[in-house]
C-alpha cells in the first residue's frame, strides 16, 4: 500500500482519532490525529497565559515544535496527551483554530508528515486543506446525541461524571463553531464518503472504512 493516503474529518466526538488509530494498527499505516495539535496550541496558549482573542500572541508558534507521532503528540519531547484533554482546553480550541495564522503553521506540518507514505489522518479539514488528493477521503458522522454518549462513556472511565444534556449542548456549540470558521470550516470534500456510525460499533465502523481502503487502493492498482 506505498504511498496509500486516508483523509478522515468529522465533527466533534465522531470517533474519528479512536477509529483512524485502530485502522493504522491493523493496516500498518501512520495515523496523525490533527485534532490533537490545535489542542496542543491551546494548551501552550493557557498556559502561557495569553490573550487568547489576540492572533499576535500566538507568534510563540515560531518557536514550539509541535508534532504527533506514534500515536503520540508532543510539545518538543513533552507528551501531552492527558492535557490536551482538559476541559479549559476543550473550551478553547475552536477559538484557537479560527486564527488564519495558527491554521497556516499547523497545516504546514501536518502536510510535511502526509509526505510519508502509508497516512491516515483525521481532522476537520484534512480532505479540503491539508490532503486534497488523499486516495481516500471519509467524512464520518454520527447522531449528536449518539456523539455526546460516547464522549460521556470516555469520561466515566477516567472516572468523571458527566451530565448528557451538558455534553449535547457543549458538542452541537462545538458543530457550530467549526462550520461556521471562516478558515477551513468542517465540512465535507466533494469527494469524500459520508460514513454514518450512529448505529455501528467502533468495530464495525473500522471494518467499514478498511474494506473502502482496500476497495480504492484496488481502484488505483487497476
Amino acid at each position: 500500500m506505498a504511498g496509500f493516503k486516508v483523509a478522515i474529518d468529522g465533527p466533534a466526538g465522531s470517533g474519528k482519532s479512536s477509529i483512524s488509530k485502530n485502522i493504522a494498527h491493523k493496516l500498518g499505516m501512520t495515523h496523525i490525529d490533527t485534532g490533537a495539535m490545535y489542542r496542543a496550541v491551546t494548551l501552550l496558549a493557557i498556559e502561557n497565559q495569553i490573550d487568547m482573542n489576540d492572533e499576535s500572541q500566538y507568534h510563540f508558534l515560531e518557536d514550539v515544535h509541535i508534532t504527533y507521532k506514534d500515536d503520540h503528540i508532543y510539545i518538543g519531547d513533552r507528551i501531552v496527551e492527558k492535557e490536551i484533554r482538559s476541559k479549559a482546553v476543550t473550551d478553547h480550541v475552536s477559538l484557537v483554530s479560527s486564527f488564519p495564522y495558527v491554521r497556516k503553521k499547523l497545516v504546514e506540518i501536518q502536510q510535511k508528515l502526509g509526505e510519508t507514505n502509508n497516512i491516515i489522518m483525521d481532522g476537520r479539514d484534512i480532505g479540503t486543506v491539508v490532503l486534497p488528493d488523499a486516495d481516500l477521503k471519509i467524512f464520518l458522522v454520527a447522531d449528536v446525541r449518539e456523539r455526546a454518549k460516547r464522549r460521556q462513556q470516555d469520561k466515566q472511565n477516567q472516572g468523571y461524571e458527566v451530565d448528557i444534556e451538558k455534553l449535547i449542548d457543549e458538542i452541537t456549540r462545538r458543530d457550530q463553531l467549526d462550520s461556521q470558521r471562516k478558515i477551513s470550516p468542517l465540512k465535507k470534500a466533494e469527494d469524500a464518503i459520508v460514513v454514518d456510525s450512529t448505529h455501528m460499533t467502533l468495530q464495525q465502523t473500522v471494518k467499514k472504512i478498511i474494506e473502502l481502503i482496500q476497495s480504492a487502493k484496488g481502484v488505483i492498482n487497476e
